[in-house]
């Protein structure tokens, strides 16, 4: 990648951040708005349930470890007597302790004492989701690059940690509660804290809220999700999994039906309507997505697919051009053929934004590398061999992986029929010893060595041959060797047991010899 591609998509990176960021911010503060205006009046409540309980004030400002590590206090009714054993004791509260008033028991375990922590939400210490606030006492005793993540964000009301430690005082007892707190249960919170700062998104900060909602229920309290649903949760799925394709298909299908009109329009008359047709063309993106869901077409990665992924749309749009067929017939909105046009230009495109990357990416390289824009900075590769590994070795570097930072230029083979051959899209240019033609007519760079078959005196020969030349060398194992040997019975691997440590030997020599090695781990002379 270049420098200036780089630049760009880290451009492109921040700014998604920031606008993230955004968003975040503006629901954290109408939500907190909405909620401090509506209860009001039941805060009211039970701030005067606390303060005829017992006396004293009735919340509680506590300090904590905020983002970048900025310190505030947070606020939260008050659940403990006010005496100096309240303040002396452990930051950590557990299930037995004794510091807690009866209402203060109830507040804890309905959790209705973090709601005026809405207030800090609406300044700007906190967040509607994000790691809980920690006490500084024991965020001082954090890994130092964990406290680094952790604090990159807001500290939040609720968290996925919180979520499944939403029993977390019936894990403590108040003998040694701190030192079982900061063993067990802190560095378990502190993992799933990290992976909410890696995963955050403005999805998974509404499942975190539909998770708290949920927990909340008295009926259901007790209820702790999987840890993959606490990350990639309900919303999360359908939004990423559903939703964004069917916005996608929806558009897809619009364009698709409005050529398809344009064209039908220019051989006769065409009188449907706006209304009528939007509905018609939002029914069968609708009708496409909710087929493909039961056909799993949304669980497949695309941005990874391979092309035989494609035929899994086929009896999704089956069935959905087949449903619309057959309803557009009984409503008469459209001639029968348009409709079977649109729907396989319709095809064409949802194939082609899976996998629109991928093809304008190719399509504009070519083009640059074609018109001189660009010079091809891809590192060139020479193949010897053309059985099975060397063909594995070409089509993974032909993977998008790795396209972009390989080319392989042809095999090199010793077996005169095959010389001439196209392989997975290349050319076998000749024999082993072409091999200092070869890399000085191409440029090569680096040499892979994926013929199995070749005999020890062979291989000897083409090490020789590879001392002279200025590329770097790499022996790939038989893999597919090694497979059948898996599968073979034990006579015949016996058998071939001599043949093998032989084998083993040159391809250690080889790669000993000639395999790329890391500047710190080179062997001294």
């Amino acid at each position: 990648m270049s420098t200036r591609t780089a630049g760009i998509s880290s451009l492109f990176t921040q700014n998604g951040k920031w606008l993230s960021d955004l968003i975040k911010r503006a629901f954290d503060i109408a939500v907190s708005a909405i909620v401090l205006v509506l209860f009001a009046p039941f805060f009211g409540l039970i701030a005067l349930a606390i303060r005829r309980e017992s006396p004293g004030p009735a919340t509680y400002r506590g300090s904590r470890v905020g983002r970048w590590g900025k310190p505030f206090n947070i606020l939260k009714f008050r659940t403990m007597y006010e005496n100096p054993e309240s303040y002396a004791g452990p930051s950590v509260t557990a299930q037995d302790d004794p510091r807690v008033t009866p209402l203060g028991r109830w507040l804890r375990d309905t959790k209705l004492n973090e709601f005026p922590q809405f207030w800090n939400v609406l300044v700007g210490d906190m967040s509607l989701v994000g790691p809980r606030p920690e006490d500084p006492s024991i965020a001082k005793t954090w890994p130092r690059q964990t406290w680094r993540e952790v604090l990159s964000v807001r500290p939040g009301i609720t968290s996925p940690a919180s979520i499944q430690y939403h029993k977390e005082e019936t894990l403590l007892t108040y003998r040694g509660v701190l030192q079982k707190y900061i063993q067990e249960v802190g560095p378990d919170k502190m993992r799933l804290d990290q992976l909410y700062v890696r995963y955050r998104s403005f999805w998974l900060d509404l499942d975190t809220l539909l998770w708290t909602s949920f927990i909340l229920l008295p009926r259901v309290g007790s209820y702790s999700p999987p840890e993959t649903l606490l990350f990639v949760g309900p919303i999360t799925r359908l939004i990423r999994r559903h939703m964004s394709w069917l916005s996608i298909d929806m558009f897809v299908t619009m364009i698709a039906m409005g050529v398809t009109g344009v064209v039908w329009r220019s051989f006769g008359p065409l009188n449907v309507g706006w209304l009528r047709a939007i509905g018609m063309t939002a029914s069968f993106a609708l009708l496409f997505s909710l087929i493909g869901v039961v056909f799993g077409v949304n669980r497949i990665a695309w941005s990874k697919a391979t092309l035989a992924d494609a035929y899994n749309i086929l009896p999704a749009w089956i069935l959905a051009i087949a449903i619309a067929f057959f309803l557009n017939r009984w409503l008469g909105v459209y001639p029968s053929a348009m409709i079977l046009s649109a729907c396989a230009l319709a095809l064409g495109g949802f194939v082609f934004t899976r996998f629109r990357s991928r093809l304008i990416t190719a399509l504009l390289l070519q083009i640059m590398r074609q018109r001189g824009i660009i010079e091809d900075a891809r590192e060139r590769v020479l193949i010897v061999g053309s059985g099975r590994t060397a063909e594995h070795i070409a089509w993974l570097i032909s993977h998008p992986t790795y396209s972009g930072k390989f080319q392989v230029v042809g095999f090199v083979d010793d077996d005169l029929m095959v010389h001439g051959l196209w392989i997975y899209g290349t050319k076998v240019l000749g024999a082993c010893k072409d091999l200092p033609q070869l890399v000085k007519k191409y440029n090569v760079g680096l040499i892979i060595l994926a013929d199995h078959y070749m005999g020890y005196d062979e291989y000897c020969t083409i090490t020789e041959i590879c001392d002279s030349i200025k590329a770097r060398v790499v022996v790939v194992p038989d893999i597919f060797g090694s497979l059948v040997g898996l599968i073979s019975d034990a006579p015949a691997m016996a058998e071939a047991g001599n043949g093998r440590e032989k084998a083993d030997f040159r391809c250690q020599r080889c790669v000993t010899k000639y395999a790329p090695i890391e500047p710190e781990a080179q062997p001294e002379e």
